[in-house]
């Protein structure tokens, strides 16, 4: 007849041996909850930027709006959003800026489109640069745009409004400054 390997005395002594042994469980208990701890601490870092950035964008926007109210406005769009850009391009990648810049005579009433669509997709075909011929006694809006990337969206924080629920999700910052006679 075979013997068992091990009797059923010495596993039950072996087994309670174990169950009494804490060495490692701290290992084991952080390697469960490791991943929660990072993907918050990641999407709090991550929201953070975003505020940043959407600070910076807002600052930078205005400032702009003040100087197309003033006349000292560059003639281009391009040197416009230059002019924006020269602020934020620590945070953000200038070629992805879109401005919306329009004069309205005063006391008429300001109409703002939403540039994302009924999709969720973004649409910049509607945007425009027609600052006001100076001196000038309009009201001017100017608005940016910026799409920023979401790269904790895969974690289960999504506060993507472009794209959501894609790998290439973003966040369209926006910021908006109206400027005109008081």
């Amino acid at each position: 007849m075979l013997r068992p390997l091990i009797s059923m005395v010495t596993l039950a002594r072996r087994l309670r041996r174990f169950g009494g042994n804490s060495s490692g469980s701290a290992a084991v208990e952080f390697a469960m909850i490791a991943p929660v701890f990072f993907a918050l601490i990641f999407a709090i870092m991550e929201t953070g930027m975003v505020f940043l950035a959407g600070q910076v964008l807002e600052t930078g926007v205005q400032d702009a709006a003040r100087s197309v109210y003033t006349c000292s406005a560059a003639a281009t769009a391009v040197d416009f959003k230059t002019s924006i850009c020269a602020r934020a391009s620590a945070l953000m990648d200038c070629t992805k800026l879109d401005i919306d810049v329009r004069s309205y005579d005063a006391g008429t009433a300001i109409t703002i489109s939403d540039p994302i669509d009924a999709s969720g997709n973004y649409v910049s075909t509607n945007l425009v640069y027609q600052p006001p011929a100076c001196p000038t006694s309009k009201t001017v809006v100017v608005r940016g745009f910026y799409q920023w990337p979401l790269y904790v969206t895969g974690l289960g924080y999504n506060i993507a409004n472009i794209g959501r629920g894609t790998m290439s999700s973003k966040r369209l910052l926006a910021a908006t400054a109206a400027t005109g006679p008081q």
